[in-house]
């Protein structure tokens, strides 16, 4: 069966990490790292990874068959989800400052249409629900909830994927 990018990948990564870990000299990397780039099939990619403890070698199962997005949380070689904090942060905080926006335009657009400086009563808004906001946003922060929101979102994705290649593959035998 043919190999992917994702596949290959995942192959780099975990060599990567063997080198960074002292498992693998420089040049035995390079070696190992050439031929997952060169692999065109799961048979090519067969032991690059077998005397490496802590290593999982790619599998051509359901859910590598189903694309994943570029935008979809996939955990490093060290379990940890890059980017979680900025996404996390986004997540929080993207309906706050969609919100505040239509408030103070809304403002605006009624002093426009005044021709007057009104009380602006957006800061009644913005202001408590962004102190609340700070406040969980300093304790999420402190307590790892990126990590554990990344982890939760990539399960609910991973799901969605295994449901979409169940129903395609119904649809396929009928």
């Amino acid at each position: 069966m043919r190999a992917g990018d994702a596949e290959r990948q995942q192959v780099a990564d975990q060599l990567r990490a063997a080198l960074e870990l002292g498992r693998l000299d420089l040049t035995e990397y390079d070696e190992r790292l050439s031929r997952t780039y060169a692999a065109k099939t799961f048979g090519d990619l067969d032991g690059l990874l077998d005397d490496l403890p802590d290593t999982m070698p790619p599998t051509a199962g359901a859910q590598l068959m189903v694309p994943i997005r570029n935008d979809a949380l996939v955990p490093g070689p060290d379990g940890r989800f890059p980017n979680a904090t900025a996404r996390w942060l986004s997540h929080t905080w993207d309906s706050y400052f969609a919100t505040v926006t239509i408030v103070v335009a809304i403002w605006a657009v009624i002093c426009l249409m005044t021709a007057q400086w009104l009380y602006f009563w957006p800061a009644w808004v913005a202001g408590p629900w962004g102190a609340v906001l700070l406040v969980s946003t300093i304790g999420g922060l402190a307590s790892g909830e990126p990590q554990k929101w990344a982890a939760d979102r990539a399960r609910q994705e991973q799901r969605k994927r295994n449901k979409r290649a169940a129903e395609d593959a119904e649809n396929e035998d009928d």
